[in-house]
């Protein structure tokens, strides 16, 4: 069992103002978690910076374009409401995708059984044509997309329990039956989407959470509605969404998970990959703004993809 972390510095240069709770300190601070003895078997490597094209595995050349021409020399332009840009913000955004398509890549080859990629900026909110919650590009969409194009997968899962609906995701796959998205939230809640009357064709699973619950809520989320929606689904891959901002101490929403949950919830997730995946799992980093929280529940969740 060989996990891989794929991680890179120039996701530190992704710039955002002072306050934003979309900052580098969070790859620090899980970087720092990640220096405890319990992770010296982890693999690390730095991603392969994706070409441009690939993200138009899931967004339309139109919206390549704007995200490439709006981004400045110099300072820090706000491309909407929260989202920024600094002058590398383009390069990180690619080496994130990169990271991504190499993840699954690497659980298609063989070269590890599962893989987590720190990245940021996130992606999960990047919807088709739009920019936007801090997000430039889908980065679990393209991964998903490359699966199937260089790997024949016939049958991708998107797993997404960061706190607020992955709208994007649900946007690009929303009448593709090949992909099923499921999602645990909070709602109501930024961006507003996510109620369990959007199904898409199918092959969409919400299970939202009120303001306020814990992980009894959550695993019971998982158990009665995403866990059953995997089995029935039988995937050749499972990519998770990786939030970690539904933990009690993040300042963005009110659900009152733990760490322990996170650990549950990719034992549950690694247990489905092995019924039908191979054991197939990519993780990619969304969300999770309290720097103690991200680093403890993240540290908890890269440690149980090592355990298996």
């Amino acid at each position: 069992m060989t996990t891989r972390l794929y991680d890179d510095p120039v996701f530190l240069e992704h710039e955002t103002p002072s306050g934003h709770p979309e900052r580098p300190d969070r790859l620090r601070a899980l970087r720092i978690a990640l220096e405890h003895p319990n992770f010296a078997g982890l693999e690390r490597k730095e991603p392969p910076r994706a070409n441009e094209e690939v993200v138009l595995l899931a967004h339309p050349e139109e919206h390549l374009r704007a995200i490439k021409r709006a981004m400045p020399e110099e300072g820090m332009i706000q491309l909407e409401a929260d989202t920024y840009a600094s002058p590398k913000s383009f390069e990180a955004a690619l080496a994130g995708v990169g990271g991504a398509m190499a993840a699954v890549d690497d659980v298609f080859t063989g070269a590890a059984s599962n893989v987590f990629v720190a990245s940021r900026p996130p992606g999960h909110h990047a919807e088709k044509m739009r920019a936007m919650g801090f997000c430039f590009f889908n980065n679990v969409a393209i991964a998903a997309r490359h699966a199937q194009r260089a790997h024949g997968a016939e049958r991708v899962a998107i797993v997404d329990w960061d706190v607020h609906h992955g709208n994007g995701t649900q946007d690009i796959f929303w009448d593709d039956p090949s992909v099923l998205f499921c999602s645990t939230h909070q709602m109501p809640l930024y961006p507003g989407t996510g109620s369990v009357k959007e199904t898409g064709v199918g092959n969409i699973v919400n299970a939202p959470l009120s303001a306020n619950t814990g992980g009894d809520h959550f695993r019971e989320a998982f158990k009665s509605r995403i866990l059953p929606a995997l089995d029935n689904f039988r995937p050749d891959l499972i990519i998770i969404s990786a939030g970690f901002d539904a933990h009690y101490r993040d300042p963005l929403a009110q659900l009152n998970l733990v760490g322990e949950d996170f650990d549950w919830v990719t034992g549950r997730v690694l247990e489905a990959a092995d019924k039908s995946a191979g054991n197939r799992v990519v993780s990619i980093l969304e969300g999770g703004y309290d720097l103690e929280g991200l680093a403890e529940s993240a540290g908890l969740h890269i440690l149980r993809m090592m355990k298996g």
